[in-house]
């Protein structure tokens, strides 16, 4: 297996047989990561330094004296390896009993069951049968702060969270304590981790059930909650993560590896803000305004006579968006507008403070608390209102013509918005008393509900995937728009959210430069203006 960049030192080695070649300086139990050999490790990380002191990582290399650490050694030319001999396979066995031997063996109270690495290493390796006869050293339960509980009994000693807060919070909270046998982790003020963001990460690090979610805790099973890719809805970031759910709820959001934009982390604003996504009272059908009251029809009459009515209404057509809509919902509606005559159209953001994480600058909980602003910007849609995404409605809450409100749920709009529309359609999620107004309700996913794409503060595109199912008869916006739009001018319905997002092309040419399938699940970043027109694209 030959490392496809020529420049690059490399060395040959081989690992359990297979033969690899990797770049120099590679250290061994990412070797093996390559060849699809899993060392056993628990102080190890790829985020973090290396100490070598969990002594799980233990492998052979031949005609070296002992035993080495996979996660400090590095490959040297002509290695030979190997994870499974008999005497790493022993020493694993060896360092696992020890683990044991206090461990409060309460795998079917603890959080960490089903996704526990002791678990997992003991059932593959450990021996059947303990055999110590003492009574168990008990420590119990401390609560370290913020959403963080320790349970110390079952702490293997990895470290990993004391070296997470010192090298990439740069915040030093946690410290070992004592010596020997009597180690344990503890807090080094009263406060603990109250008031540092980044502090939950130490939850996904831990390998064990030491650290545990407040949040998470007796919530659900590990093997009962299905996972599936997103981004982070929470600020303009866009950090990579998963949503995981059960009974069409999402239980907890997990950060997804992704070095480009998030690394392995996420900040605790966006990990625990997710009660929204299962907020009830949802929009459920097509609603028209008969009189005082709305009557629920089909889609097919509910975008016919929407069809008509925009045709016959007069004037300019103007919106009010929501950054949390995807990139292909805001194209549609652009399109709809322009095919009427557009009038423009608007969005709020919430901002708060800038907080970035010291030891990956790239990531911070940003300013703008919404997943799409920079693709709410580039499709033509201008900032309004204040910092707390109130007010900044004053045109279009007057507007004559056709107003468009896609997703803001308008909860601090006057009674009145929206009276003086000829037509006023609502594409959203909830019905506030100002949306009451609107002639036409459409009920639309959120992104848990739908696959789409945001652009994040740095102009990469990224997509996400549905995790939970849609209420009732709701459908994406970008689909709902799609059909509108191909009713006024006769063209052609975009069928998949590839076509939508392909459509985005003809209104920025940055769009155009990218490929929806090419995006996967780490997403691409816009090609600039300038990288267009020198490929010869419009700029």
């Amino acid at each position: 297996m030959a490392d496809q960049n020529p420049t690059v030192d490399t060395v040959n080695c081989t690992i359990d047989g297979i033969e690899i070649t990797v770049p120099k300086g590679t250290r061994i139990i990412d070797a093996a990561a390559r060849v699809g050999v899993d060392v056993p490790h628990y102080c190890y990380h790829p985020g973090l330094s290396s100490p070598a002191q969990c002594r799980m990582c233990l492998v052979e290399v031949e005609k070296a004296p002992k035993l080495v650490p996979s996660c400090t050694a590095t490959v040297a030319e002509g290695n030979v390896i190997h994870t499974q001999s008999e005497k790493s396979l022993q020493a694993r066995n060896g360092v696992l009993e020890f683990y044991l031997v206090n461990h409060p063996l309460d795998c079917p109270v603890c959080d960490q069951a089903g996704e526990c690495k002791l678990q997992d290493y003991t059932s593959a390796e450990g021996r059947p049968m303990g055999r110590s006869q003492e009574a168990k050293r008990v420590l119990g339960r401390d609560d370290f702060g913020g959403d963080v509980l320790f349970y110390a009994d079952r702490c293997v000693m990895c470290t990993r969270c004391v070296r997470f807060m010192r090298e990439v919070a740069q915040d030093e909270r946690l410290a070992v304590v004592q010596r020997g046998h009597r180690n344990v982790i503890d807090t080094f003020f009263d406060e603990g981790l109250d008031g540092n963001i980044w502090a939950d990460n130490i939850v996904d690090l831990c390998p064990v059930g030491a650290l545990v979610s407040k949040d998470f805790l007796h919530k659900a099973r590990a093997w009962d909650l299905d996972r599936v890719p997103s981004v982070c809805p929470n600020c303009s970031q866009g950090c990579n993560v998963r949503l995981e759910t059960r009974d069409n709820e999402v239980m907890r959001i997990k950060p997804r590896t992704n070095e480009a934009v998030n690394s392995h982390w996420m900040c605790d604003y966006g990990r625990l803000n997710y009660a929204w996504i299962n907020r009830g009272g949802r929009i459920e059908a097509p609603l028209v305004r008969d009189g005082d009251r709305f009557v629920p029809v089909s889609w097919s009459e509910a975008l016919t006579r929407l069809v008509e009515r925009i045709g016959a209404t007069p004037g300019e057509a103007r919106a009010v968006v929501s950054p949390f809509a995807a990139n292909e919902d805001l194209g549609a509606l652009r399109r709809v507008l322009d095919a009427h005559g557009s009038g423009g159209g608007v969005f709020r953001a919430e901002r708060g403070e800038e907080v970035v994480l010291p030891g990956f600058p790239t990531l911070a909980l940003r300013e703008d608390r919404s997943p799409n602003t920079a693709g709410a910007e580039l499709l033509g849609f201008t900032r309004e209102g204040d910092a707390a995404a109130h007010g900044g409605l004053e045109s279009a809450a007057g507007h004559t013509g056709v107003l468009f409100v896609l997703g803001d749920e308008l909860a601090d709009a006057p009674a009145d918005f929206g009276a003086a529309a000829g037509l006023f359609v609502y594409v959203g999620h909830f019905l506030s008393p100002a949306a009451r107004n609107a002639h036409v309700v459409l009920p639309a996913t959120t992104f848990a509900e739908m696959e789409g794409s945001f652009t994040n503060v740095q102009r990469r595109v990224q997509r996400f995937w549905p995790a939970v199912q849609a209420p009732g008869m709701a459908r994406p916006a970008w689909q709902i728009l799609g059909v509108l739009h191909a009713g006024m001018t006769g063209g052609e319905v975009p069928g998949t959210p590839a076509d939508a997002f392909a459509a985005l092309g003809g209104l920025r040419a940055e769009f155009a430069g990218l490929d929806w399938a090419d995006l996967g699940t780490e997403g691409r970043p816009l090609p600039e203006p300038r990288a267009l027109a020198e490929a010869g694209g419009p700029a």
